[in-house]
């Protein structure tokens, strides 16, 4: 059985903001930046970024409270934080210009650097991104915001708990869920601070900057799942071009990563000619 919680032999490290990042970069040709969710890792992307690899030069970082980079000391985990955090990584791997591309919590750490840093980002993906006040909380998030949980789950998070979350993340027809991938979440999980981190994140009173969404002025792909909703990307970025998969569910570049590679793929080749405003 592979060590999730130890490096691979891809596993690079730079030290950004006083945190110890790990991420791994592979390939040639424009910089293609790939965000994971919560409670997720770089490896949420393996098989898509090995597609993008043949194109892009991809960058995946696991985020700060996730995977081998691990808690923040200072225990910020609000979405203007990891956005700065992004961009620093960038600046210190002196990659310029990049697309972003986000699952999830990435996707809306993706769109606020395309609010924040517009002069950086060549495209924008959003791939069942967050951002839109909650209409209801994932189960998972209610059990760490009830207090007399929170400091068991700070000191375990049961595997049986982690493979009922990632089930209920996928579309019906998933295979994906299997030993290997409840074992890398569980491990991942309970790496020292890593389940602190996750109850610090999801007890996180995030600032809501929907109302800023139409400023985006990136070119701008929308990839959701047709059981998904509260998402209003496309209605509100101008110009935002969307594709809908008709079964996957929320982790859909692990459940679909050859759709989500080809649609990545061929709109950052499409937009690469348009001006960004």
């Amino acid at each position: 059985m592979s060590s999730w919680s130890e490096p691979q032999p891809d596993s690079r490290f730079v030290v950004v903001d006083g945190l110890r990042m790990h991420y791994k970069r592979a390939g040639h040709g424009p910089a293609l930046v790939l965000l994971h969710g919560s409670a997720s890792s770089l490896q949420h992307f393996d098989r898509a970024a090995g597609l993008l690899s043949k194109s892009f030069d991809v960058i995946r970082p696991d985020l700060p409270g996730f995977g081998l980079t691990g808690p923040r000391e200072d225990r910020d985990y609000r979405i203007p934080t990891y956005t700065a955090t992004v961009a620093d990584l960038l600046e210190t791997l002196e990659v310029p210009r990049y697309a972003v591309a986000g699952n999830s919590l990435g996707g809306n750490i993706a769109w606020n650097l395309a609010l924040d840093h517009p002069e950086r980002l060549t495209g924008l993906v959003l791939v069942n991104a967050t951002g839109y006040p909650e209409k209801a909380i994932p189960a998972g998030l209610r059990l760490t915001r009830n207090p007399l949980l929170r400091p068991v789950l700070r000191r375990v998070m049961p595997r049986g708990a982690i493979e009922r979350n990632l089930r209920a993340n996928v579309g019906p027809r998933s295979t994906i869920v299997d030993d290997a991938m409840v074992d890398r979440a569980h491990q991942l999980m309970n790496r020292p601070g890593n389940r602190s981190a996750f109850v610090d994140f999801c007890n996180t009173d995030q600032p809501d900057r929907s109302a800023q969404i139409p400023r985006v002025a990136v070119p701008t792909l929308v990839l959701r799942s047709a059981g998904i909703d509260g998402q209003h990307f496309t209605r509100d970025i101008p110009g935002a071009r969307e594709l809908v998969h008709p079964h996957g569910g929320h982790l859909l570049p692990e459940e679909e990563p050859q759709w989500v590679a080809d649609a990545m793929a061929e709109f950052l080749d499409s937009s690469a000619g348009t001006p960004t405003h």
